[in-house]
Formats: structure tokens, sequence, C-alpha cells
């Protein structure tokens, strides 16, 4: 039986991750922080089949302990400050985190088991400023965040301990991917949390930032499968994970409310743009300048051909559905907790 190490085992691809390799018949250990209350986070449901290990991506002696506890022949290292508003307040802890974590946990692997496979949770986010459309593993960088830097560190150690020191250890350089499980402090979740209040009844009005930024969004569930491929191969490599499709924050919008059946209609430009009810002319969505970032990134848009041909990977649930998997389920949760304040 094969035994997987994943930091980051309560987020969104964690989970995900985790029931993949339980179905796959993997010994799945997941490292998480100590606190008067564990938190399981999207793993609660599948609690008791993860071996929980205490530990902390700042801690080295304690990464080191969780290699030799767990025995993994493959780690999985998601664990990450991602949001990227939060970089900008909180710059040194995103970098212990999102940088010398890694170097923490590449050591880890290096000094208890170097012949276990190694993961790294890159970002399309490194490419911030664009310098080419769509990216590629070969388009330069240019980050524009304390997440991007960060992230971008991350990813050239990884590189630079595969060249190194042989190990198999390689970056999946992954696009925006959503889910049902994404935090609301993730635009795409706030949408779709916003959309099902404003259904409901709970919600006036959803306020958001830069409505022209293009990401390419996809899954987690279907980006989660090309970790585990990359770690399956015979020779470690870098991989962009993307859909090869961009889209606005405004279409994300659009069919989020026709799925929730609230068609709208556009109004205004830049900061005075808003978005009406067809069937009572009530604004439901505003833009609000504190959303915007110091630094945008304007479009990300990738190219997941070389994914798609040597790791036999694709995509197979479309924006469309990821949206309209978001939104029902929000529409659940929301019922579910209007009712549960009514008791």
């Amino acid at each position: 039986m094969k035994k997987a190490l994943i930091t980051g085992v309560t987020g969104q691809d964690g989970s995900y991750l985790t029931e993949l390799l339980l179905e796959k018949g993997y010994s799945v250990f997941g490292i998480v922080r100590r606190k008067s209350t564990l938190d399981y986070g999207n793993v609660e449901h599948i609690k008791d089949k993860i071996n929980f290990i205490y530990a902390d991506m700042t801690d080295i002696v304690s990464l080191i302990n969780a290699m030799r506890i767990s025995g993994a022949d493959e780690v999985y290292n998601l664990a990450a400050q991602s949001f990227v508003q939060t970089s900008w307040e909180q710059p040194v802890a995103t970098a212990d985190i999102d940088a010398i974590g890694v170097t923490n946990m590449l050591e880890a692997v290096r000094i208890v088991n170097p012949k276990a496979r190694f993961y790294q949770a890159s970002t399309s986010e490194m490419f911030g400023l664009v310098q080419e459309i769509p990216q590629t593993e070969n388009t330069p960088f240019y980050p524009r965040s304390p997440y991007g830097v960060a992230k971008l560190y991350g990813h050239w150690i990884t590189k630079n301990y595969r060249e190194s020191y042989d190990l198999y250890a390689c970056s999946g350089i992954l696009f925006n991917h959503e889910s049902e499980r994404r935090g609301k402090e993730f635009v795409t979740r706030k949408i779709t949390d916003a959309v099902a209040r404003i259904k409901l009844g709970v919600l006036d009005c959803l306020e958001l930032g830069n409505m022209d930024a293009k990401r390419d969004w996809g899954h987690s569930i279907d980006y989660v499968k090309a970790m585990w491929l990359m770690l399956q191969q015979d020779v470690a490599d870098d991989y962009v994970i993307a859909t090869n499709e961009t889209r606005t924050v405004r279409d994300f919008v659009n069919i989020a409310f026709e799925r929730a059946e609230l068609p709208i209609v556009w109004e205004g430009e830049g900061v005075n743009e808003t978005a009406r009810r067809k069937d009572n002319g009530k604004i439901v969505v505003k833009v609000n300048e504190r959303y915007f970032r110091p630094a945008e990134v304007e479009i990300l848009l990738g190219n997941a051909a070389k994914a798609e041909k040597k790791l036999k990977w694709k995509r197979e649930i479309s924006f469309t559905e990821l949206v309209n998997r978001m939104v029902d389920n929000d529409l659940l949760l929301v019922e579910k907790e209007i009712k549960n304040n009514a008791k």
C-alpha cells in the first residue's frame, strides 16, 4: 500500500486529493497545525480515514518528524497562505509559509527519504503581468503580489532540489480552480454565496472589484487528478494545468445569476458599473474600489498541451458546470442556514 503525506489536507484541493488517493488504495497522512480545537474543514466527512500529524510549515523539525511517522512514498505540498489580497497585508507571513515552508518540506524529504516523490503546488499568479498569451511552462514569470513572489520562490526551489539532489520533485503550475469547497474569501465563492443569498432574500447586493479581470477557471476535482499523474511519471517535470479558456469576473457573475433564475442587466462603466435584476430593477451588483488589488493581474490564460500529451490529462468539468455546481450547493447551504436560524 502506497503512503501519501499531504500538507494543506483540510483545504479545497487537499480534500479532493485525499478522496482520490483513498479511492486508489493509498494510506493518507495529513499535516495539521496544533490548535485548541482541531478544525477538519473540508475533510470532516472522511476524517476517520486520514492519519493526522501535527506539524507546521515554518518548523522543519516537525516536518522531519511527519516524514518519519508517515513513511511517505509521495508528498503533496498544498499548504499555503493562498489568498492573494491577504499577502499585501501579511507579506512576511506569506513568505514564511509559501516560500521558506517549501524549502523546509523539501529538506525533510531529502533528509528522511530522498526517494519519496514530491509535488509542489505552484500557481498561475507567478505569471502576473503576463509576458505572452497563452502562458506555458516556458513563459517568463512576472509576479504582481507578495503571494505570487513567494510562490515563485517555492517553484524555483523545487526545481533546484530536483537538479541539485536528484529528487523526484515537480511543480504543477495550476491556473484558477474552484469548487463547492472554496473558501468564501475567494471571489468565485463570494459570488455564488451572494447570489444564493439574494435569491433567498437575505442579501440585497454583492460588491466586487475589477469586473474585467480575466481568469482561466477549472474545477478542483480535475486538477487534483493532474497532481497525482505528475508523480506517476518516469521523470519529474513541471506542468501547466489549465482549461485554455479565459473569462471575466462579469462572465462568472452572469452565469451564477442565470443559474439562480435571476437574470440581470448591466449599466455604467468602471467604478460606476452596476447590475440590476430584470424582474424588479433592483441593483444586485456594485463595484467597490476597496476590492481592487494594488497591482492587478489583468489576464491569465493557460495552455495545458504538455500535460494533455504527456500525462494524458484532460479537463472534464466545463466552466458553466463549475459555476452551476457552486450556485446549487450554496443555495442548499443558505437555505439550511435560514431554517436553522428560524428555529
